[in-house]
């Protein structure tokens, strides 16, 4: 990656310049962090403990909380350091890595999504075929797939963003390095490059919303053809967490990125941040365990092992 940048340390914006709102700030992502750490490693170890979850749902729900993990690591973290020694620098290097890992992860948490949209097809439009398509074999090809796609759209949209050369202001205007913000610290000429990255997002971004889409549609039309309410309702049960997972991911990820960029702070982009980037990895093993009575049993079940391993 050719670098003819002058900068050699970004300033992140903080959330306040008053030490009681920074310890505040503080508080509340490490209550953030660890709920979402908690929740995460508790559907992990559930997952590879019970050997009833070791079914493809459960395997690709596994994977989607590694990516939580990873993706609320890279960024909150480094926002409680900050506020807590009240400094905003963050190296060129460490930017340069935590964009890139943050695309890993928020790119390839997309891939599983759709992944996990044509797995709830498949199981619920063609039980018979079900094990056959989706056979351990298959299942480990199509999440290291998705990995992969993560990987390498990542590494595009990283070398390109810092192909470029950066010789203005250093201050990002977020609390983590987020690619809109880097993009008008650059003094090369970066508008056919935004537009040529945004477009390659927006299309990944479309296309992975269109097939979730499509899969739903004739999953809706196989399940309100159940005569049963508890069949539908045990269909519905499996499928809505999801839809509100994918909701939610690109609903505040496209507002995030779609939006045009203040020259100024804004408080709007800190609040988008914290929609996408924070709020998912914590909200989605609530997400899934609400209505899912079999990871709330294995769950409960975990608690158990560990109370009796203590007595």
């Amino acid at each position: 990656m050719s670098n003819g940048s002058t900068v050699t340390e970004f300033l992140l914006l903080g959330f306040s310049d008053v030490r009681e709102l920074q310890i505040l700030h503080f508080v509340v992502f490490l209550v953030i962090y660890f709920a979402g750490l908690m929740g995460n490693l508790l559907i992990i170890s559930a997952i590879a403990l019970n050997y009833q979850l070791h079914t493809p749902m459960y395997f690709f729900l596994g994977n989607l909380s590694i990516l939580d993990l990873g993706s609320i690591s890279v960024t909150v973290p480094k926002s409680m350091v900050s506020s807590l020694l009240d400094t905003r620098s963050i190296s060129y290097p460490a930017c340069v890595a935590q964009v890139f890992l943050f695309l890993v992860f928020i790119s390839t948490d997309l891939h599983l999504l759709t992944v996990m949209a044509y797995d709830r097809y498949v199981a619920i439009c063609h039980p018979l075929h079900y094990e056959h398509v989706m056979n351990r074999r298959v299942c480990v090809l199509i999440a290291t797939g998705a990995w992969l796609a993560g990987i390498l759209y990542a590494a595009l949209h990283t070398g390109n963003t810092f192909s470029l050369s950066f010789c203005r202001a250093n201050t990002i205007n977020q609390f983590f390095c987020e690619i809109p913000q880097l993009l008008k610290l650059a003094c090369s000429d970066s508008y056919h490059s935004e537009v040529g990255v945004t477009a390659f997002g927006v299309f990944l971004a479309f296309s992975c919303f269109a097939f979730i889409t499509v899969s739903y549609v004739e999953i809706f039309k196989v399940v309100l053809r159940i005569p049963s309410e508890q069949g539908r309702h045990k269909a519905f049960s499996t499928c809505l967490p999801h839809l509100t997972v994918v909701s939610l991911l690109l609903s505040t990820g496209s507002f995030a990125y779609l939006k045009p960029t203040s020259s100024a702070p804004s408080g709007l982009d800190l609040t988008m941040g914290i929609f996408y980037a924070v709020v998912p990895p914590m909200l989605n093993p609530v997400i899934y365990s609400m209505r899912n009575k079999e990871l709330k049993a294995a769950v409960k079940k975990l608690f158990g092992w560990r109370l009796v391993s203590k007595n």
